[in-house]
């Protein structure tokens, strides 16, 4: 690697590193809970998934793992050569095949705490020294007559021992929970990594839900290519998705899939903050999911993520990152700190997760029933996804209600978007006096006006 190389390496690595310092912090404390299959755990990545642990562990994030076993039951049951029912997508689970699931998922169970507590130097275990609790900390009920079959022990969560959970994590143990619950009658039931992993998240109130799932994918027909679920969904969103009411749309989606989106759509719906679906194909999907701003999964919210606002004087620092490189390139006219405070009730800001993504000012000049729109700005990051269209309507409407007929605009670079957007190019001497007066003749803006 040449010097110009390693140089590049170093500036990306700390530009890197910066960016990732947000995250860090909200995350500090916080409980997540992680969902995964047994498929999972007999994955050759699956050792890479621990070191992922092992680092958010080390950054703070209060953690609960909750593993399913079906490939390890299933093995079970063939090597005794034990047949059982389904009904409902649910095995009936008879005394024989309660014995083959509480021998593979202790085994799994043991494999996942074995690995959690490696610590070989020049390996991101080194110096781990993650603790591993483990416990009687779901109580379960059976899943009852369905069909009219007895599913037997199959079973499904009554309650959950958040206190003792609470306890293990606040003295920094990693906990790790079976798809095995527990009676107060001393029977045991085999239950669903889903059901248990939704019913921890909501009643620790955990700030995520997370899914390591085989896909994210899905069809609209059968002869459809596969298509991977949207970035984002509302809590309405994903239940419109699920029961097939998206005009147009018919999707097909894997049980599995359709599994654990129902379950952190209800979680979410309860309290959890965000939920995650994520293909656990993606080396490093935890950390490309958590510590990005696009993450590589579907992400579940009670409400949208994406906001318009009025600026507060706590966005100053926000609207400066923005437009300091326009007025570094001459496209915006400077405007200092002080400057930006004084006229901060001008602005409206569009921010997506709490990250600014663009901003807006609006100056009225009421005898002329007109508005200067200035100092509209996108994210570089951001840009060509309509967000622009967006804040631009946004500033129309709330002309509009203040009563102003004309919307005007001074602009050295950006003449064909306010075109496109429904503006005319006009001359100074349509703007309203008090700018014709301040107009800089040495920018030689070209002014576009639009008629709302």
């Amino acid at each position: 690697m040449t010097s110009n190389n390693k140089m590049d390496s170093m500036i990306e690595f700390v530009s890197w590193f910066r960016s990732v310092a947000p995250y860090i912090h909200a995350f500090r404390d916080k409980i997540f809970v992680l969902g995964f299959g047994g498929e999972m755990i007999t994955d050759a990545k699956f050792v890479h998934f621990i070191h992922d642990i092992n680092l958010l562990a080390s950054l703070g994030v209060r953690l609960v793992l909750v593993h399913g076993a079906r490939p390890q039951i299933q093995l079970r049951l063939d090597e005794s050569q034990l047949e059982t029912q389904t009904v409902m997508g649910m095995r009936v689970t008879d005394p024989a095949a309660l014995q083959c699931a509480k021998e593979a998922v202790g085994r799994a169970h043991h494999e996942i705490a074995a690995l959690l507590s490696m610590g070989l130097p020049n390996s991101p275990m080194a110096n781990a020294a993650i603790r591993v609790a483990s416990g009687n900390f779901v109580t379960a009920c059976p899943h009852g007559i369905i069909q009219g079959i007895d599913l037997m022990h199959t079973g499904k969560v009554r309650k959950i021992n958040t206190q003792a959970i609470h306890s293990r994590l606040e003295q920094g143990d990693v906990t790790l929970i079976s798809p095995l619950g527990y009676s107060p009658t001393g029977e045991i039931f085999n239950l669903t990594m889903e059901n248990v992993a939704t019913e921890v998240a909501i009643a620790l109130n955990a700030e995520k839900l997370i899914f390591l799932l085989d896909t994210v994918d899905f069809r609209f027909s059968e002869t459809d290519t596969l298509r991977t679920l949207p970035r984002e969904f509302t809590v309405a969103e994903s239940k419109l998705f699920l029961e097939n009411k998206i005009p147009g749309t018919m999707p097909l989606i894997p049980d599995t899939l359709r599994s654990s989106l129902q379950s952190a759509t209800r979680a979410c719906e309860m309290g959890v903050t965000r939920t995650h679906l994520i293909n656990r194909g993606n080396d490093g999907a935890i950390l490309q999911e958590l510590f990005t701003h696009h993450g590589i999964g579907t992400m579940i919210s009670q409400e949208t993520l994406q906001a318009l606002r009025k600026a507060k004087i706590e966005d100053v620092g926000g609207i400066l990152q923005l437009i300091e490189p326009l007025e570094a390139e001459g496209i915006l006219v400077r405007r200092g700190r002080e400057l930006l405070e004084i006229e901060i009730d001008r602005f409206t800001v569009l921010e997506h997760d709490g990250i600014m993504l663009g901003c807006a000012a609006l100056y009225p000049f009421p005898e002329e029933h007109a508005c200067e729109l200035a100092c509209l700005a996108i994210h570089p990051d951001y840009r060509d996804q309509g967000r622009g269209n967006h804040l631009l309507k946004h500033i129309e409407k709330k002309a509009i209600s203040q009563g102003i007929d004309i919307l005007f605009v001074l602009t050295t670079h950006a003449t064909h978007w306010f075109i496109e957007h429904g503006f005319s190019e006009t001359t100074t001497a349509e703007l309203p006096q008090a700018k014709q007066n301040l107009y800089n003749y040495q920018r030689r803006s070209k002014v576009l006006v639009k008629y709302l």
